[in-house]
């Protein structure tokens, strides 16, 4: 990870201000010495990293040392171009004398600046004194980027329901048939057991989504229990599924008062949950400790389990149907490496695919019939369709022993991802707990906060980020939890246990992430190994963190209880997720150099006002994080910050003057923010200061009320791509100044007195709609109206009459009405709906099973459901 570490430098120094400054010539060009030294270095990491993974341990420490060369680089050049970018926004006297001479404070920091310098020179001096012993090839390795194959970026084109069922057809059915079985009414347990990489989870899953399932229980909930589990957060967890809670209201109810909520609403439904991955034979009874928080009411409701262990699958106290899963036969083997090797949209631009064929089945036979193994090896294969490739792996094919078979086949995978940036983003998902579903939205700012997405010509980060996930999926690195077929976008991953092992020990093996986990007695590599981590995720602590170094650049956390940050001067990411901080405020203020700050589901925060000197903070992220202050207006004079989710905060916008002045040097991409205002001004204030944020491609905003003009400002914002608005009391219309670009709208209100779908069905790129409110009698889609449209929700109308005109919503495939309290017989407009696949009818008592327009519908083929 060394050359990621130098390109990562090197990436950066382009966008560095120091580079255009008048006064610190002598610093300038001791930068531009720095930036051409890296770049030799650069040309001589690929020798020097086959030659330290072939065991040369001098290597090894060559390697180390240039990577501590690079980042020590990195700090010294940032910390003079900090002081160009703080010069630049100071106002008044001060700050234009600071923009054409530097300040005394100013030529002391330059000073330890230019002393720093000379000594990574000298580092850089010794290192190439050091490789030409090591007999290292200094002048003839090229710096020749790895790219991407020519497929890479081709659209995501097959769906991952399809392809993870392969060979569980019979399964599903029959588990899916034992969980409704209507002759067993009192409360009783499938269970599924199988070793790692089985598919358990997997099949659970589809069953879980499948519409028998959702149609028959009243309610259903999954939690992920994993070796780690708290009994208490898998409760709250399955409240938080079953009522709708949020987490403000739930986080501090007592263990006894959660189950006694669970058992009181559980009693009254039929219920399914699913307990996916335990380990322990007791997990059943610690649920249950406080409170019976699972009532047995004789209706039918179940537990489906998924574990390793035959002997936990036997201990759940009730009825139990154990299944164990099989391994798939040869047959089911081919089946499902070939849908990964040899995908249908792939097939026809292949030469002798028989040819292919032939050592296909081979190579699934290898695989003993493990689903894992043979989907991470068939996505490999679907990257080098190469005969000769393929025929190598046959003969060299690794003994099965000591379960080296999975093991040898996730390295040759690894080692095969096209590029060093991608295969650092791939290790990244180490820093993640076992079993977690990983938002890819954070995913990616992350991956941009840590200069692993590297600038493409004609390509935003973001689009790049997003090729390299679905690069992950289609080798099958990564699992999809969650994805928005209609924009063919990936919403959710997760990396399954047995890779994200392999990515721990890599990372550490590499000095890339350590990884601290003291439930699991997973300890630092730190200690261990001569080689330092700068990247350290620390999860469930009780105490301080001590990361490896002082100089860490990377700071991931899960589950800290009261832990108190060390200062971390060079900290470029700091990402904490449900934990307890004291003295927060104390830490961040030093941390300069910081790109990424993400408190969700924190206590114990406070941000200073001084945030507002984090000059390269490009995503602040407050989600379910409640403050123990106003969010500072300092915050709004970074030039670099991107992406602002201030969760439930109190925010007070700047005044309009300041407001004005400041959005035109912001280039804020997305802002969210749920809050009841407060203030007299606040309402006039808050539509003035959105109203200038003129390059957002995402605005999501909840307020208690909406003001009215909000709806109004979106003429200037070119950009968006969602918006999300609530919650409007009245609106008279809608207004016609909707972004061309928009694909998502999200729009609630108590009132929207005049038709809305005029206006919105002229939008050419809109795909999902949710709308809430219409008053009005009658609604009309016009012909041609709403061309790309896949997914419309429509609730709490007053309509009576719906007319969709022939040619209207050409592809719209789900559709979702919810308490229409006045619409007595849905339209008959609908059965001239081309796409239309699923409909959901909602609290619709008044719409029978026996209406006209369903009964066509469903003669068509269209999925028909209701919900009471």
């Amino acid at each position: 990870m060394a050359e990621s570490a130098v390109s990562t430098v090197l990436g950066g120094m382009g966008n560095l201000a120091v580079e255009e400054t008048r006064f610190l010539c002598g610093v300038t060009l001791q930068v531009s010495f720095l930036k051409d030294e890296l770049m030799r270095l650069q040309a001589y990491l690929k020798d020097a990293d086959t030659k330290w993974r072939s065991g040369n341990a001098r290597v090894a420490v060559l390697v180390s040392q240039i990577r501590d060369a690079a980042y020590e680089a990195q700090n010294v050049i940032e910390t003079a171009d900090y002081i160009e970018k703080r010069n630049r926004l100071k106002k008044g006297f001060m700050g234009a004398i600071s923009r054409y001479a530097c300040l005394p404070s100013d030529l002391v920091t330059l000073h330890k600046v230019g002393a720093e310098i000379q000594r990574v020179k000298e580092k850089l001096d010794r290192i190439f004194a050091s490789a030409e012993n090591l007999k290292i090839d200094l002048d003839n390795t090229g710096v020749v980027e790895d790219a991407f194959p020519q497929d890479f970026g081709v659209t995501y084109q097959y769906s991952q329901d399809d392809v993870v069922m392969v060979g569980f057809e019979d399964e599903h059915k029959e588990l899916v048939d034992k969980l409704i079985d209507n002759d067993e009414s009192m409360l009783s347990a499938v269970s599924i057991v199988a070793m790692g990489g089985a598919g358990k989870t997997t099949l659970a899953r589809k069953i879980y989504t499948s519409s028998r399932v959702k149609e028959h229980f009243d309610t259903i909930a999954w939690v992920t229990v994993s070796q780690t589990f708290k009994g208490i957060e898998l409760l709250k967890d399955i409240m938080k599924q079953i009522t709708g809670k949020k987490n403000e209201s739930v986080n501090h109810t007592l263990e006894h008062e959660v189950g006694k909520e669970i058992h009181d609403f559980l009693l009254e439904n039929k219920y399914l949950v699913v307990l996916d991955d335990v380990w322990e034979t007791d997990t059943w009874e610690q649920l249950n400790r406080k409170v019976k928080a699972f009532p047995d009411a004789a209706n039918g409701s179940r537990v489906l389990l998924t574990t390793r262990k035959e002997d936990v699958a036997n201990h759940v106290q009730m009825p139990t149907h154990v299944h164990p899963l099989k391994k798939l036969d040869e047959e089911k083997s081919w089946k499902l490496f070939s849908s990964k090797a040899l995908p249908p949209y792939r097939r026809s631009g292949i030469r002798d695919v028989d040819e292919f064929e032939k050592l296909g089945r081979k190579l699934a036979k290898k695989c003993d019939g493990l689903p894992l193994a043979l989907a991470v090896l068939g996505g490999y294969l679907s990257k080098n369709l190469n005969r000769q490739a393929w025929s190598s792996i046959l003969l060299d094919w690794p003994s099965t022993k000591n379960g080296q078979m999975m093991r040898n086949i996730l390295a040759r995978s690894y080692k095969d991802l096209p590029n060093h940036y991608l295969r650092s983003c791939f290790l990244y998902l180490a820093a993640f707990p076992e079993d977690y579903e990983i938002d890819v939205a954070d995913l990616i700012n992350l991956w941009i906060a840590e200069s692993f997405i590297p600038d493409t010509p004609n390509h935003k980060l973001e689009e790049t980020a997003l090729k390299y996930v679905t690069e992950l999926v289609q080798r099958s690195l990564v699992q999809i939890v969650d994805e928005t077929r209609e924009l063919g976008r990936i919403e959710r991953i997760r990396i399954h246990d047995i890779l994200r092992d392999w990515c721990i020990e890599e990372a550490r093996k590499d000095g890339f992430l350590d990884v601290i986990d003291k439930t699991t007695g997973q300890a630092g590599a730190s200690s261990l190994d001569k080689l330092v981590s700068y990247r350290s995720c620390f999860q469930n602590l009780s105490d301080d963190i001590s990361p490896g170094t002082p100089n860490v650049r990377t700071l991931v956390c899960f589950k800290l209880s009261s832990v108190s940050l060390p200062k971390l001067r060079f900290l470029r990411v700091l990402c904490i997720k449900d934990s307890r901080l004291e003295g927060f405020s104390r830490v961040i203020v030093g941390c300069i150099h910081l790109r990424y700050l993400g408190l969700l589901n924190c206590e114990g925060v406070m941000l200073p006002s001084s945030i507002g000197q984090l000059l390269y903070l490009q995503t602040i992220d407050l989600t379910l994080t409640r403050l123990n202050s106003v969010v500072p207006n300092s915050l709004w004079d970074i030039p670099s910050l991107r992406h602002a989710f201030l969760g439930g905060n109190l925010f007070s916008p700047p005044p309009p003057a300041r407001s004005l002045r400041r959005q035109q040097q912001n280039k804020l991409q997305t802002f969210h923010l749920y809050r009841t205002p407060v203030g007299t001004n606040w309402y006039h204030d808050m539509v003035i200061f959105v109203g200038q944020m003129k390059q957002l491609t995402g605005l999501c905003i909840y307020l208690g009320p909406m003001p009215a003009g909000m709806v109004n400002i979106f003429a200037n914002m070119p950009h968006l791509v969602y918006i999300f608005l609530g919650q409007f009391d009245v609106l008279d219309k809608l207004p016609d100044n909707f972004p061309q670009s928009l694909q998502r709208l999200s729009l609630y209100a108590n009132i929207i007195e005049q038709d809305p779908m005029p206006i919105l069905e002229k939008l050419p790129c809109l795909v999902l709609l949710v709308l809430e409110g219409y008053q009005g009698q009658t609604m009309t889609c016009s012909a041609k109206g709403f061309p790309r449209l896949q997914r419309l929700q429509l609730g709490k109308f007053s309509t009576e009459e719906w007319r969709i005109e022939e040619g209207a919503l050409p592809k719209l495939s789900h559709l979702q009405l919810l308490m229409l309290s006045k619409m007595v017989k849905l339209p008959e407009g609908l059965l001239d709906l081309p796409s239309l696949s699923k409909l959901e009818l909602e609290y619709m008592a008044q719409i029978s099973e026996d209406d006209s327009t369903i009964k066509e519908l469903q003669r068509k083929g269209c999925e028909v459901a209701f919900w009471f």
